[in-house]
């Protein structure tokens, strides 16, 4: 029996109960009637409660009157359990952990089975191989406790208590042989009633059963058994009293890995039958106890022996394989040659060792790990083949997760990077050998983050997962579709026979993609950008093809997105620069590298300056002024724009604040916020931190905002403007009539002014002249539509005189331009606060 095996197998059924007003004194004596070391308080048909031989130390032996106790009054409760599927060697842990000595065994739906206690483990636990290594020596564990035989019960049990054990050798004061007293004494005791002993001696159990220390724990442990007795008194080589060996300490000793110690045994097993024939019987004893299979076959090959492991895990009989050859067990999976190997190693080494798959008498097929070693006689002649093997079942499905774990994306199940570069390696190499052409393409979802931002990762993780699906109906049978990470994919083409081809299957790609997903009732819509390296033409390894399609793919981003792009060399060099670009950008803000220019607005009633727009400006050390442009983008992209747009402001309100301590016409300042410091920024607070530490009243701030802003999230975006309009900020749309305008949420936000955008204004010359054409039409409109929603219409891009006639006869209220100014500094700015910069309207 091994430690694998449930302790139902060893429950004892009988269980020895009361009711809980039962005595301690009438539960005392059917314990000792019965010789049971617990008794079970059951009411209403379960258990609540249960007394032991050790809760009999509690008892107070002054007060005889304690017998007379309600059993619950003393009992220990709640029970300790322990499920009637638990092993034997996880239940003899489970004693020595909690420290108790029985276990009531119950079911599935906790009814009790019965009692398992120390001494059934160590006597049913199987562990005979292991006992008899090690002497009683080893077993004891605390010093001995002595009792004189005069000392009254009462300081008796304070002494075991104070030891915290179960038992002592009782010392005699005539000079006699001692004797012991346990805990199952005390029971007898209190059971029998009357008047209690008033010496220790009166109730010591004699004679004292000895053994040496030398011998083993095996022959202590049958000692125990044969006498039904749970201690021994040990002995030394001089006859003097050492110890009291118990059930416990045995148990204590025994280590739970005796697997390994068997391991250990079997490997010395065949040094024992070369030494003596004499050991075969031990030898038997060890394998017929191991866990794994073990097989003994004649020097003809045939079986004559198998031990209750081989039973278990191959499903025959000894009866049913006895006389026959193994190979009835053979699953077909490998080939003659196999087997000829086998022999051979087996022929030359004595020993083979490796992973077979064999068949059950269920005819299910299972990997085993199995060791053949030859066993031979005094002479050198083969006597026995012996056989080891263990189910690897288990084992083998842990590795196919590992490797899963390792190769496989665990969301999408598609191949993961590594896995993918194994695969582009190999395919590489079969390229370059049969003089062929592949492609990779690097591809990743734009505006991905957008949903997981603002539907949770849930709905992207799903998105993620139909994508890849997607993708994987696009390719050949032969192709790769694998997952690198977050949004981006690869596709590996390993045979391409035309490079159109690449870019056929690149449209399907981004067909496919674009398609809606319907995702927990929305129905979202998500594009693709994709990069194509061919090989040999953009690199010849693996790193070269990754990183150039990753740099088709962002310059696929850069023209719009939802579209591909080959790799060129061009490319290569853009991305260097971005790359350069990038890494200076991050440092910019803290060496100061941002600057602010100003540009006028000018009052198209009195000609004079009205307002100023506040421009960034990157002065970088070796490209000199970056535009906008070029750098407000990536800024974006990298998660800096926060930042740059919060110290344009601070900057920009200090600017104003410092024109109105001139004691200059005082203006409005107007700064750009971009939709995605709008969306991830607290707007309001960064405004209300940059007016308190400029000291600019807010009424002289005016925000400008896109109208893409405003058609996100509307309520949201809606409920932000007020609380800067309730600070006294006003908010102009820039760029008008370039995005989605709509009519609702002009209605609904609270803004001040419309700006038209620049290319509206250019379209209304023609050969240099003002013309009421398609631009002048829609120029008009804006006008219009400002002044009937009562805000201000304001004009950007003025380069001309008749540019500015023309905004001034149809009623528009502001001007913006190179016609009132270029950006310039703040100081230069001061020179146009007190000049009439247009001739003020006739009149």
């Amino acid at each position: 029996m091994g430690s694998d095996h449930a302790v139902e197998r060893i429950v004892k059924k009988e269980i020895l109960s009361c009711t809980p007003d039962t005595t301690v004194l009438e539960a005392a004596r059917q314990m000792a009637q019965k010789r049971f070391s617990s008794i079970i308080v059951v009411e209403d048909g379960r258990p609540v409660g249960i007394w032991t031989e050790r809760d009999a130390l509690a008892i107070d032996f002054d007060r005889p009157d304690s017998f007379s106790r309600p059993i619950a009054a003393v009992m220990s409760h709640p029970i300790k359990t322990i499920h009637h599927k638990t092993s034997i060697g996880d239940t003899g842990l489970r004693f020595q952990m909690e420290g108790v000595r029985h276990f009531v065994v119950v079911d599935d739906a906790g009814h009790p089975l019965g009692i398992v206690s120390q001494s059934d483990v160590i006597l049913r636990h199987g562990v005979e191989h292991f006992l008899v290594l090690r002497n009683v020596r080893s077993g004891l564990a605390r010093p001995m406790v002595a009792i004189a035989g005069d000392c009254s019960l009462k300081r008796a049990v304070a002494q075991l208590n104070a030891a915290r054990t179960d038992a002592a050798v009782v010392l005699p004061v005539d000079g006699g042989e001692p004797g012991i007293i346990t805990e199952r004494d005390l029971v007898r005791v209190i059971g029998a009633g009357g008047a209690v002993p008033a010496h220790v001696d009166e109730i010591a159990s004699r004679p004292l059963v000895c053994i040496s220390e030398d011998d083993s724990m095996l022959s202590a442990r049958n000692l125990l058994e044969e006498r039904q007795i749970r201690h021994v008194a040990v002995r030394n080589a001089e006859g003097k009293l050492t110890g009291l060996l118990s059930f416990s300490d045995i148990l204590s000793s025994l280590q739970y890995e005796y697997v390994q110690r068997l391991d250990e045994a079997l490997r010395e097993r065949d040094e024992a039958l070369l030494r003596s024939r004499k050991d075969l019987y031990l030898a038997r004893k060890v394998i017929e106890a191991s866990l794994d299979g073990i097989m003994i076959c004649t020097p003809q090959g045939l079986i004559e022996f198998v031990n209750p492991a081989f039973s278990q895990l191959t499903g025959y009989s000894f009866e049913e394989v006895f006389g026959k050859n193994p190979n009835i067990l053979k699953s077909g999976r490998h080939d003659e040659e196999f087997y000829k190997r086998m022999w051979a190693t087996l022929g030359h080494e004595g020993v083979w060792q490796g992973e077979v798959w064999n068949r059950r008498k269920t005819g299910e097929i299972y990997p085993e790990w199995l060791t053949i070693n030859v066993i031979r006689d005094d002479e050198g002649q083969i006597s026995q083949y012996a056989a080891v093997f263990s189910d690897i079942t288990e084992r083998k499905k842990a590795e196919e997760r590992i490797k899963n774990l390792a190769y496989f994306d665990v969301l999408t199940g598609l191949p993961n990077r590594r896995l993918f570069t194994d695969r582009l390696h190999m395919a590489i190499a079969n390229a370059h050998r049969h003089d062929q052409r592949l492609a990779i393409m690097f591809l990743d979802l734009d505006l991905f983050k957008r949903i997981n931002d603002t539907l949770g990762h849930g709905v992207g993780d799903l998105v993620l997962v139909e994508s890849s699906k997607r993708l994987g109906q696009c390719v050949r049978e032969g192709d790769t579709v694998a997952r690198l990470g977050g949004d981006e994919f690869v596709i590996l083409l390993p045979e391409l026979d035309h490079i159109e081809d690449a870019a056929k299957l690149a449209e399907r790609v981004i067909s496919q993609v674009k398609a809606p997903f319907v995702i927990d009732e929305h129905e979202l819509y998500v594009t693709t950008s994709v990069g194509i390296a061919v090989y040999p033409d953009d690199g010849q390894t693996v790193e070269q093809l990754i990183k150039n399609a990753d740099t088709a793919m962002y310059r696929a981003k850069d023209l719009g997105r939802n579209s591909y792009q080959l790799y060129t060399s061009a490319m290569n060099a853009r991305s260097f620069e971005r790359l350069a670009m990038e890494s200076s950008l991050r440092h910019a803000l803290s060496r100061n590298e941002f600057t602010l220019v100003y540009q006028g607005k000018v009052d198209l009633v009195s000609g004079r300056l009205s307002g100023v727009e506040a421009l960034v400006r990157w002065r970088h050390p070796d490209m000199g002024m970056v535009s906008p442009a070029e750098f407000i983008p990536l800024a974006e992209n990298m998660g800096l724009i926060g930042d740059i747009g919060a110290w344009v402001l601070k900057a920009a309100c200090r600017q104003c604040k410092s024109w109105h301590d001139l004691g200059l016409p005082p203006v409005r300042i107007a700064v750009n916020v971009s939709a995605l410091q709008f969306r991830e920024g607290d707007v309001p607070a960064i405004v209300e931190e940059a007016l308190l530490e400029s000291g600019l009243p807010p009424h002289y701030l005016e925000l400008e905002l896109t109208e893409s802003v405003l058609m996100q999230r509307v309520e949201e975006v809606a409920q932000v403007l007020r609380e800067l309009r309730q600070m006294g900020v006003h908010i102009s749309i820039d760029d008008f009539g370039t995005g989605y305008s709509s009519l609702s949420y002009l209605k609904r936000m609270p803004i001040d002014a419309l700006k038209i955008d620049r290319s509206f204004v250019h379209d209304l010359l023609d050969e240099g002249k003002v013309a009421d054409g398609e631009g002048a039409e829609i120029v008009s409109t804006i006008i219009n539509l400002a002044h009937n929603l009562r805000l201000r219409a304001v004009a950007e891009g003025v380069e001309t005189q008749e540019q500015a006639e023309f905004l001034r006869a149809r009623g528009c209220d502001e001007i913006q331009g190179f016609l009132v100014s270029r950006p310039v500094s703040g100081e230069d700015l001061v020179s146009l606060f007190d000049r009439n910069l247009l001739p003020p309207e006739p009149g």
